[in-house]
């Protein structure tokens, strides 16, 4: 049974910083791209940042460019999006998935593995 799993969120002011983390058992997650989707309120779940199987192909939407920073570690495994000088509208419900598609202007989600999802919310 593998297993996809989402942490580090959680309460944070504007301004502020959150580092999320999704790691992997069960399969050989250095095969796969990765990517982070969010569902903030009152919207569909979209794609934040997605990474593929090496640092070389990264995504990320508009909103966040310049703000957070996908990254894997040298076993590609875990998986972290540093979000740095967050907004309230980063806030949402995040979501590590993995077998998605990386390209520069989009990731879309191919139908692989979910974790259940991480809350981060900013607020002053």
């Amino acid at each position: 049974q593998s297993q996809l799993v989402e942490s580090g969120g959680g309460l944070v002011q504007p301004g502020g910083s959150l580092r999320l983390s999704c790691a992997a058992s069960g399969f050989s997650f250095q095969y796969y791209s990765i990517g982070w989707f969010c569902r903030a309120p009152g919207m569909e779940r979209e794609a934040v940042s997605c990474i593929g199987t090496t640092e070389s192909r990264t995504y990320y939407a508009d909103s966040v460019k310049g703000r957070f920073t996908i990254s894997r570690d040298n076993a590609k495994n875990p998986v972290y999006l540093q979000m740095n000088t967050m907004k309230a509208e980063d806030t949402g419900v995040y979501y590590c998935a993995a077998n998605v598609r990386v390209f520069n202007g989009s990731c879309p989600d191919r139908g692989g593995y979910w974790g259940q999802g991480t809350q981060v919310t900013v607020s002053s």
